[in-house]
This record gives structure tokens, C-alpha cells and sequence, in this order.
């Protein structure tokens, strides 16, 4: 075995790996531009790059701290919009990656493909959140109750043209390459878009599952950063018991026919209104309380903290890993002393997941509103059917007396 073997050994690499590389015209290159601002470059140039790495992250990260503040007084369409500019520029991120190996054979098509394939599974995304959240505004407006009624069959059209383009571009001896790129983008639109619109779900449940899920994450990153594993938890119980009496926070979106408006106020859940509990007779005799009051939400926020300290890092280890495969450092430059967005968002994406799947298996119920929303879309006949049903069910139950006994 000679040297050059030995080391490819020793990175993990296998002869397999190394066929893989020489097709694809091998990795691109780490960057190693300094993309710190000249400023900052100026006023820290005395320092070690060690503590010069430690400032400039510090600062980036008091940034978009409070960047995170402003948008989250802007409200939740604005966040909508975040979310989705940060889905786009992290799809950039990654398909440039692969488009740095790609676009040495000058084969057709594959950012088009890759960018007119993300256009469609938003489309399609946005489309059911739009129908499913805001039943009222579809149904009101003639285009959009068009659209809504053939939505999925225009995605499908969508997508199948965008299959049929890729199928045309196949080029002879490249076969297995460009389909290498097709599955890349596919499983970048999985990890990426499909999760980004968990998110935007999040969201439109109540910006408190937006807020406190993406806050575990942040405090778990810095804590682990400055002073160790344990230390960023306790932080989250305060913020919830803080939102948790704001209905700003806790109420879903919804859209006002009367107001012509997107609004965020409700009267709160049981989730968001103080109750007492018992505590245990063994922790009584420690602290000498018999009751505590708080928030159900709190208790459900001690589940997204363990999960953004336990599970939630392994986000960020995946993408440390894919990095690693091709030899780069970072996904972009976007963020001095941070790298790119997809650097940031790696853990976030993992954790919108897990709050989606929490929501829908603890929290979320049948919605009675949402319901009735579409009752009122049916036809007379139809509704008459089903209020003939109900009836008849709830008097069986002995919930309603029966009009002919009267």
C-alpha cells in the first residue's frame, strides 16, 4: 500500500469513494477567503485569530439576535417570509456544492432543473398550508377556490414536466452522474423545503411554537459554545412562563372576513391558562410546597428542550459530516465567522420536525371553526344531509330531545 492509499485510509476514504471523486470531477475546493468585514478586521487586528474568530462570532451572533427580535415584533407573516428566504438561500447553499462538480461535464440543465423543482414543491406546500389554514379567504375569492380545487393535480403537471425536461437532458456516458444530481436535489428539497414548511405549520399554530422551539436551539448552541452542556436550559422555562401569558404568542393565525385581515387573537387554550398541580409527597418534603402553579405550555417546553440538547445536535453533526465528505469548511461565506445560513439553520431544521410531530400527537384536536368553515362551502342539499345526521346521532345519544316526542 503506498502513501497516497494510506492516507485516503485514514480519512475513511475507500477505493469506491476515490471512483466517486474522479467522476464527479472531485471535491470543490474549501474556501479560505477572509470574509470578515474590513472593519471589524481593522479593530480586532491586534488580537490572536483565536480570540479574533471569539469577538467576530460574538458580534454576528448579538446580530442577528436582535434581528431576531425585530422580526419577531414584525408578526407572522413577516416571519412567514423569513422562513421562506431562508428555505431558498439554504437550497442555494447546497445545490451550488453539487453544482461545483457538476458543471464540468457542461451538462444541461441541472441548476435550472434544480431551482424550477423548488419552485414546484413550494408551490404545492404553500398551496395546501394556504387551503388548509385560511378555508375562508379560498373559498371567497373565485382564482384562488380554482385553484385550490385542481391544486394538487397542477402540481403533479408541474412536477411531471420537470421529469420529462430531466429525462431529455440525459447525455450519453453521463447517465449515472446526472442521476447523482437528480437524487441530490430531491433530497435536498426533503431536507429543506419540507421542513421549512413544518415551520411555517409551527407558526400558524401560535409564534410560541415558532419562538421557544428555535430559542432551545440558539441557547443550547451558545451555552455548549461558552460554558458548557448543561447550562442553557434554564433560560427556556422563564421564556415560555413570559409568552405564555400573551395571546400575541399563543393564538393561532387566522383570517378575519369582517376585518379583511389576517389576525392573532383568540381566547387562550387550557395550554396557555394557569393551573395547579400536586407535587409528589417525596420532593414536598424537600421544598415545603404542597402546589405549584404554571403554565401546561411549560411543561411541554421541558420536551423541546431536552429534545434541542439531546437529539437536536445530531442536525448539526449530519451536516458537519456532509461538509467533511466533500472537503469543505462551511456551506457558504453569508455569515462572517458563522459561515452560511444552511451552517445555522442545520439543527433548526430537525428540531421544526420534532415540534411538528409533538403538535400533532399531544397538543393538536379537532378544530371546531375550521370545521364548520367548510360545512358552509357544501352545497344546501349537502348541508341538510349532514345536519339530518347529526341530529339523528345526537338524539340517539340522548343529547337532544326529539322533536317528534314533543
Amino acid at each position: 500500500m503506498d502513501e497516497s492509499e494510506s492516507e485516503n485510509k485514514l480519512d475513511g476514504e475507500t477505493a469506491s469513494d476515490s471512483e466517486s471523486k474522479s467522476e464527479f470531477g472531485g471535491a470543490p475546493p474549501a474556501a479560505t477567503s477572509d470574509d470578515t468585514p474590513e472593519v471589524l478586521n481593522r479593530a480586532l487586528s491586534n488580537l490572536s485569530s483565536r480570540w479574533k474568530n471569539w469577538w467576530v462570532r460574538g458580534i454576528l451572533t448579538l446580530a442577528m439576535i436582535a434581528f431576531f427580535f425585530i422580526i419577531i415584533y414584525l408578526g407572522p407573516m413577516v416571519l412567514m417570509m423569513i422562513v421562506m428566504c431562508v428555505q431558498i438561500k439554504c437550497f442555494q447553499e447546497i445545490i451550488t456544492i453539487g453544482y461545483n462538480v457538476y458543471r464540468s461535464y457542461e451538462l444541461p440543465w441541472f441548476r435550472t432543473l434544480s431551482w424550477y423543482f423548488l419552485l414546484c414543491v413550494n408551490y404545492f406546500f404553500y398551496g395546501e398550508t394556504v387551503t388548509d389554514y385560511f378555508f375562508t379567504l379560498v373559498q371567497r375569492e373565485e382564482p384562488l377556490r380554482i385553484l385550490s380545487k385542481y391544486h394538487r393535480f397542477i402540481s403533479f403537471a408541474l412536477y411531471l414536466t420537470g421529469f420529462c425536461m430531466f429525462v431529455l437532458s440525459l447525455v450519453k456516458k453521463h447517465y449515472r452522474l446526472q442521476f447523482y444530481m437528480f437524487g441530490w436535489t430531491h433530497v435536498t428539497l426533503l431536507i429543506v423545503v419540507t421542513q421549512s414548511h413544518l415551520i411555517i405549520h409551527n407558526l400558524f399554530d401560535g409564534m410560541i411554537w415558532f419562538i421557544v422551539p428555535i430559542s432551545c436551539v440558539i441557547c443550547n448552541d451558545i451555552m455548549a459554545y461558552m460554558f458548557g452542556f448543561f447550562f442553557g436550559r434554564t433560560p427556556l422555562i422563564k421564556l415560555s412562563y413570559l409568552m405564555s401569558g400573551y395571546r400575541c404568542f399563543t393564538c393561532p393565525v387566522e383570517f378575519n372576513n369582517d376585518s379583511n385581515s389576517f389576525t392573532v387573537d383568540c381566547e387562550p387554550s387550557e395550554l396557555f391558562q394557569l393551573q395547579e398541580y400536586n407535587i409528589p409527597l417525596v420532593i414536598q418534603s424537600v421544598i415545603r410546597w404542597k402546589t405549584v402553579r404554571m403554565y401546561p405550555f411549560q411543561i411541554h417546553s421541558i420536551a423541546l428542550s431536552t429534545f434541542a440538547s439531546l437529539i437536536g445536535p445530531f442536525g448539526g453533526f449530519f451536516a458537519s459530516g456532509f461538509k467533511r465528505a466533500f472537503k469543505i469548511k462551511d456551506f457558504a461565506n453569508t455569515i462572517p465567522g458563522h459561515g452560511g445560513i444552511m451552517d445555522r439553520f442545520d439543527c433548526q431544521y430537525l428540531m421544526a420536525t420534532f415540534v411538528n410531530v409533538y403538535i400533532a400527537s399531544f397538543i393538536r384536536g379537532p378544530n371546531p371553526s375550521k370545521l364548520i368553515q367548510q360545512l358552509l362551502a357544501l352545497r344546501p342539499d349537502q348541508q341538510v344531509h349532514i345536519f339530518n345526521t347529526l341530529k339523528a346521532h345526537l338524539v340517539d345519544k340522548g343529547m337532544l330531545a326529539n322533536s317528534e316526542d314533543a
